[in-house]
């Protein structure tokens, strides 16, 4: 046999012992990362079981400060503006009017530019049909 064809084959048999190698790490490896979860899967329940019991340790005293909070306070202005309707017991001279505003600013309601307030009387002089009133008399 002439050198070249015996560098050859031993290039080819470093080459396959080189990939047995490799494939007997790879098992090994794999081997261990089936190990792992397989310890991993035993311990989760437990695991489990004890993050969720420590949670509700955490969670409780807050939530029971909470409530107890929410018991005594009860009037808490929001910070930013929202909706009043009038009722028949408050602003009834409002209902049905283009010019009503019914927004609460810091804890004032805005009633309409006319009278911030509200009206004083049951019919107001500056009354208007809102067009939502009209289209539901229409209809």
């Amino acid at each position: 046999m002439e050198q070249w064809q015996k560098d050859l084959v031993e290039i080819v048999e470093t080459v396959a012992d080189e990939v047995e190698r490799f494939f007997l790490g790879m098992s090994e490896m794999v081997d261990a990362f089936f190990e792992l979860t397989e310890e991993i899967t035993e311990q989760a329940p437990n695991l489990i079981t004890e993050v969720d019991q420590y949670l509700q340790d955490l969670a409780e005293p807050m939530l029971e400060a909470y409530w107890e909070l929410e018991d005594i306070v009860t009037d808490i202005d929001p910070g930013f503006p929202y909706s009043v309707e009038p009722t028949s017991e408050k602003n009834p001279a409002c209902i049905g009017c283009t010019h009503y505003h019914g927004q609460v600013y810091g804890g004032n309601l805005l009633v309409c530019a006319m009278h911030p307030h509200g009206c004083e009387d049951e019919n107001c002089p500056d009354w208007e049909k809102s067009v939502e009133e009209e289209w539901r008399v229409r209809s």
